[in-house]
């Protein structure tokens, strides 16, 4: 991915006229090697979109379960159902109760396609959780993990997500979209629900009024066309719901995986990649950079590089940490401000949706 293409000024033509960039434009971008060039163009889009402000959430993850039937080869926390474990609802409740403490606003709850968990686990989790947290928003269960309760029931994805949404659901976090090629899920994910369900999941809970987020898991076996054709089908989900909050690139975590072989990113690509998710999405509000996944570091790089979103405080991460992150397992709300200011960026503590808690 390091042929150089040294003039795109046609490219900065378009994003400073504000002209939609074209699939072609995407694989020049990824291809290009002055890193500079790339960040100021992205920065360029991210200040007209958020001018000097950098978000993040006062957040907690639960992962309720590493079972999963799918059996992902890129992934080092999931088990084979019956060799994990599974957390009771009483059990995810003690740890929303924990981090209430700390003035959480978010609750992450994501895990495995679980093969027994019915319905009615989901659903009493959630309502039990609003009623004991009322003002928490609940970013849970992924389109995979819906999907996977909704073959389970034999419903349709409207019936399942009405259902979790009348139980207290605020969004869905963007994972299990890993990348939408046909030829990649085969090589790295062949009993993962196929993106295009994943995409007809996302279209329905937008249009049931359930926002969510978007990734990309990138950095293993996909190319730079394959990269841009999986932004591009966001980028025309999002023309047709406008249901996408943020959107996370995610960089992939070879260690104690079955693709341990690979490289992992380096931080020249993962720069790249944000840059260049910027540039394309051009619809999508927000871009997150995953502070667990590139580092603290690099996140606060990635603030002039088309990012305007640290994610949140995590205080629990497990997924990315079974992979061989190095990262901690949470920051705290004032480690995370200081990042933002040593960026020279405005720190505005947000909801899930992006309502304003408090800014700095």
């Amino acid at each position: 991915m390091e042929r150089d293409h040294p003039d795109i000024s046609d490219i900065a033509a378009k994003v400073a006229a504000g002209v939609r960039l074209a699939r072609e434009d995407g694989i020049r971008l990824l291809h290009h090697t002055d890193i500079l060039e790339l960040g100021s163009l992205a920065n360029l889009v991210r200040e007209r979109k958020n001018g000097n402000l950098a978000y993040f959430s006062v957040n907690r993850h639960i992962n309720y379960t590493n079972e999963c039937r799918n059996g992902c080869r890129f992934c080092a926390f999931s088990r084979r159902p019956g060799g994990g474990y599974v957390l009771s609802v009483e059990d995810v409740l003690a740890k929303a109760r924990e981090a209430e403490k700390s003035g959480v606003r978010e609750l992450h709850i994501v895990g495995g396609t679980h093969p027994d968990l019915r319905l009615n686990y989901y659903v009493e989790m959630l309502r039990r959780l609003r009623e004991e947290h009322p003002t928490v928003c609940l970013q849970a269960f992924t389109a995979v993990e819906i999907a996977n309760i909704a073959e389970r029931e034999g419903l349709s994805y409207e019936h399942t997500l009405r259902a979790l949404r009348d139980a207290g659901l605020t969004a869905i976090p963007g994972g299990g979209a890993e990348v939408f090629s046909e030829r990649v899920r085969k090589l790295v994910c062949p009993e993962k629900l196929p993106g295009e369900k994943w995409l007809d999941l996302m279209r329905a809970a937008h249009r049931l009024g359930i926002p969510s987020n978007a990734t990309m898991l990138y950095g293993h076996v996909e190319t730079a066309e394959e990269r841009i054709d999986h932004l591009l089908r966001l980028r025309e989900l999002q023309d047709e719901t406008g249901g996408f909050l943020a959107f996370v690139p995610l960089p992939f975590h070879p260690e104690n995986t079955a693709l341990a072989h690979l490289p992992p990113t380096t931080a020249f690509d993962d720069l790249r990649t944000i840059a260049v998710s910027r540039l394309m999405l051009d619809n999508f509000p927000h871009i997150k950079a995953f502070w667990i996944m590139l580092g603290e570091k690099l996140a606060q790089v990635s603030l002039s590089f088309g990012a305007d979103d640290l994610d949140g405080t995590v205080v629990e991460e497990q997924i990315t940490h079974s992979a061989g992150a190095k990262t901690p397992q949470g920051l705290a709300k004032a480690e995370l401000v200081n990042l933002i200011r040593g960026a020279r960026r405005v720190p505005v503590e947000r909801d899930t949706i992006y309502n304003t808690v408090q800014s700095w």
